[in-house]
């Protein structure tokens, strides 16, 4: 096996170009892709990024090689995902989930378990949903605290969710279940340093969130995923048979999800299914709303 580390550090004197330029980096590439080809050497290019976490330059280098990977990860968090957005050979739908340890990065085999509290006590405000990363269901906690805002202009803090989402489901919690957040400063937040992109966790939000408003506490043993429209209906999402096993694994008992996905599920599982056809039903089964 190769490493090389940089492909913006290689220089060839047969191309007048500074190192790390396109044509340097497309040359060596090609020279690279030649020996290890032919002589069937596993190769691994590592390549400069941009603060957004996209490769730097002209995606040239992208496109030469066989399979792209990102590692992923917070600064402040000690887990990794690494994920496949190209695969000219295979899926690019698998993910691996990886901790920083002091013997170096370990492979975590059951994401789930270390993602969720191990408090026996489930304070109002926290919720575990559903998500999926590549073909991985994984259950994550949420977070979420309302406070009377001072200023009375109130402030949405979201950390691993996208803030815009956070706000479009206040209003329609605000519109939809009658809850008077206009005065209300609401953080969020997913706990582990995730961050989630999938619209299932929709239903979570919403009801952590009316949670803490209401400080009533959602039981433990509860999974909640589903999509939220701007009508307050909740839709179907995909995958939803994997993501039942996964909590069935976990030890929970009780899961709400969209109406419309319970009427085609085809497996038994020995959970409580309850079919939720839109926010006003979900909160009336967590006791939110009367």
């Amino acid at each position: 096996m190769v490493i090389i580390d940089s492909i913006q550090t290689m220089y060839s004197d047969e191309i007048p170009a500074a190192a790390g330029s396109v044509s340097q980096v497309r040359e060596i590439t090609s020279q690279i892709m030649r020996v290890c080809k032919s002589r069937n050497i596993t190769t691994i290019i590592i390549g400069h990024v941009t603060k957004d976490g996209n490769i730097a330059g002209p995606r040239v280098l992208e496109h030469m090689v066989d399979t792209v990977l990102y590692l992923e990860g917070e600064r402040y968090f000690s887990y990794r995902i690494l994920r496949s957005v190209k695969n000219r050979f295979g899926s690019t739908n698998e993910i691996g989930m990886f901790e920083m340890r002091g013997e170096g990065m370990c492979e975590i085999s059951n994401p789930s378990d270390v993602l969720i509290s191990d408090s026996d006590e489930n304070p109002a405000g926290s919720g575990i949903v559903s998500c999926v990363e590549g073909t991985r269901s994984l259950l994550v906690e949420l977070q979420a605290l309302t406070i009377p805002s001072i200023f009375g202009f109130p402030k949405r803090t979201a950390n691993g969710i996208d803030y815009n989402r956070l706000t479009l489901l206040i209003a329609v919690l605000e519109k939809r279940a009658g809850l008077n957040l206009g005065s209300q400063d609401v953080y969020l937040n997913v706990v582990g340093g995730l961050k989630i992109n999938e619209p299932s966790v929709d239903l979570g939000i919403i009801l952590v969130t009316a949670s803490c408003y209401k400080n009533i506490p959602i039981p433990k043993d509860i999974v909640m995923m589903g999509e939220v429209g701007l009508t307050g209906e909740v839709r179907r999402i995909n995958m939803i048979e994997k993501r039942l096993k996964e909590a069935e694994k976990m030890g929970f008992r009780k899961c709400i999800i969209p109406e419309s996905n319970k009427k085609v599920l085809k497996e038994k599982f020995k959970l409580d299914i309850i079919g939720v056809k839109d926010i006003n039903e979900a909160m009336k089964e967590l006791g939110l709303k009367k």
